[in-house]
């Protein structure tokens, strides 16, 4: 089989409908799969113990962190959760410029970008700095626009129906 040559691209999965973090992880497995190894970091999610990151941590070869305090619209303090977010900043970045992982997920990044708490301008340099086989994925609502600019691939999942319109809360298995 020939080598193909490889060029990381920038996936963005934004928008307000569900998927973004199910598409990142399917591409995830996808990566597995082939023998490559890619690496997740979790931005928000953090107090919750969802289905991928019990399964994740039973997967040989998968970085899966999550390193965020939970959801920041129930923050008790937002300064708290300001350094949880530099901190798995530090830790993607050096994830994604190690070279060491094909494939990095950055998991709800565009929340810290837009709540202020990592400057854009510091994510595109790191964007810009990382080895060129290296693909990265970054999910969140509401992309900021130099993330759009910069993607080889934009996805905007958008929101047709939601069960929790008609009262029905997550679901366990489905939703997380």
């Amino acid at each position: 089989m020939n080598a193909r040559p490889t060029k990381g691209l920038l996936v963005v999965y934004t928008g307000d409908g569900k998927g973004k973090t199910t598409a990142a992880l399917g591409v995830v497995f996808r990566a597995l799969g082939r023998g490559m190894k890619p690496a997740v970091v979790q931005f928000i999610k953090g107090k919750w113990k969802t289905g991928e990151r019990t399964y994740a941590e039973t997967i040989p070869g998968l970085v899966f962190l999550t390193m965020g305090r939970g959801f920041t619209w129930e923050s008790e303090d937002i300064s708290r959760d300001k350094r949880a977010a530099q901190e798995a900043w530090a830790e993607a970045r050096r994830l994604m410029t190690s070279g060491e992982h094909e494939v990095v997920v950055l998991d709800e990044l565009t929340y810290v970008l837009n709540y202020g708490f990592v400057p854009v301008d510091e994510v595109m340099e790191a964007l810009a700095a990382r080895p060129a086989h290296v693909h990265v994925i970054i999910t969140g609502r509401s992309a900021p626009e130099p993330l759009v600019a910069a993607a080889e691939l934009v996805t905007e999942m958008r929101n047709v129906r939601h069960p929790f319109e008609k009262g029905i809360p997550a679901q366990v298995g489905l939703d997380f």
